[in-house]
């Protein structure tokens, strides 16, 4: 650890408040089309396209957007309307304006590191929303390079360490999620700590423990 130079965060539940959004907008969606199907079954075909939909959208709320149209259309055999369509839409963009909300701790975390290492923000997402909500966070000052990324493998991470030219084990990886905060980093000989939100999108969950040296929990 005495060789870390950069101390990465995820920025969605890690910095600021962001899946408690996403699951008000899903109840919604559920609530728009509860006349095709029950909220379960609307809620597994959502994330079906979603998953589906990500080496063609990615990861953000555009993406989600596009999805939540597809299971409409697929859910009413075609037959949704454009009221229901144009209705589904104005949820995206509600959610494209949603209030950025620090978590806890999180301003006294960046002050007191601020200047003794050089911080990044390593996240997902869409570019133009992701750097609107860093904007709105006001923690833009503490960080020396802001990274949003296609995704969060180890081939995405080795890309970064190049672009901020340190080797892994200079590098440290804080985040919510074991899948892609985490593991890729240990996987690529960096350090990562994993700081859990009371809410995690399913795709990000893990089924397994993960024992090594450079975790920290």
């Amino acid at each position: 650890m005495k060789s870390l130079k950069v101390i990465a965060f995820d920025a969605d539940d890690t910095l600021f408040i962001n899946e408690p959004y996403f699951e008000e907008t899903e109840k919604k969606f559920c609530g728009l089309m509860e006349n095709y199907l029950s909220h379960q079954s609307l809620s597994q075909a959502l994330f079906k396209h979603q998953i589906e939909n990500l080496p063609l959208y990615g990861y953000g709320i555009k993406s989600y957007i596009l999805s939540m149209i597809q299971t409409a259309i697929e859910v009413s055999d075609g037959t949704v309307s454009i009221k229901h369509i144009d209705k589904v839409l104005e949820l995206g963009k509600e959610l494209l304006q949603k209030p950025i909300v620090l978590l806890e701790g999180v301003e006294q975390t960046l002050q007191a590191l601020h200047g003794n290492y050089k911080l990044v923000v390593a996240t997902k997402g869409d570019l133009k929303d992701q750097q609107r909500k860093l904007h709105d966070s006001g923690l833009g000052e503490y960080f020396h390079h802001i990274e949003v990324m296609a995704d969060k493998k180890e081939l995405n991470y080795n890309k970064l360490l190049k672009r901020l030219d340190i080797e892994p084990h200079e590098f440290f990886m804080i985040g919510n999620s074991l899948r892609s905060d985490v593991l890729p980093v240990l996987n690529i000989g960096g350090y990562a700590c994993h700081v859990p939100f009371h809410t995690t999108w399913a795709h990000e969950l893990i089924d397994h423990e993960i024992e090594h040296d450079n975790f920290m929990k």
